[in-house]
């Protein structure tokens, strides 16, 4: 018989989510900041107030997507990020939070048979979120382990309702060099886009 004991790094996945990785990227740093001088009420309500789609998570765990390694210490996961909308450093969470994410819109338009914007937290509303435990892997040649919650990208497709003739998903992000002072150098014709083809996107990897 084979007893295998369990490494202090190690968590099963049943407990992969703490409740703060919910709590939204900026009030998420704010938690870790304040640490114990905030009574967990505090933390809670300062969450709901930052962001109002707060109540939607944790979402559940889609167990079809497991693990084989353990998760990234959340400390890192949370502070060693790139957004190059605030510059080329690693640490630039603490930059990040001049970005108000709330309010926060949606445009979808294009080859769509409506053309619309939504409020972000109406559309969470409306897409089946779930959390799932993924590698992320960047070209950089780190890579991190962690929870993610969200919703696959199909869903979202088929809220767009885009026509017969569309042939590629094109998202872009926020233009804003007031707030983001990364979108001021010229090494990259901000705002930034990525893009995939239909069939890329109804993949259920997509999320």
């Amino acid at each position: 018989m084979l007893i295998r004991r369990r490494r202090g790094w190690e968590l099963r996945e049943s407990a992969a989510t703490p409740e703060v990785v919910f709590l939204g990227r900026r009030a998420v740093i704010k938690a870790i900041a304040a640490g114990p001088i905030l009574a967990p009420t505090l933390r809670s309500a300062l969450a709901a107030e930052e962001d109002p789609s707060a109540g939607l998570y944790p979402a559940k765990q889609n167990t079809r997507y497991t693990l084989d390694r353990p998760l990234t210490a959340e400390k890192l996961a949370t502070t060693y990020n790139n957004f190059y909308e605030f510059g080329s450093q690693k640490s630039i969470a603490s930059d990040a939070q001049a970005l108000k994410i709330r309010p926060w819109t949606v445009k979808i338009d294009g080859l769509v048979e409506k053309p619309l914007t939504v409020d972000i937290d109406e559309l969470l509303k409306k897409m089946p979120l779930e959390e799932r435990l993924y590698r992320h892997r960047c070209v950089e040649a780190w890579s991190m382990a962690v929870p993610w919650s969200g919703f696959p990208l199909a869903a979202l497709l088929d809220f767009a309702k885009p026509l017969g003739s569309a042939k590629y998903v094109q998202m872009e992000t926020f233009l804003d060099a007031k707030t983001a002072p990364g979108q001021k150098e010229f090494w990259y014709p901000w705002p930034y886009v990525e893009g995939v083809t239909i069939a890329e996107a109804g993949n259920e990897l997509a999320f």
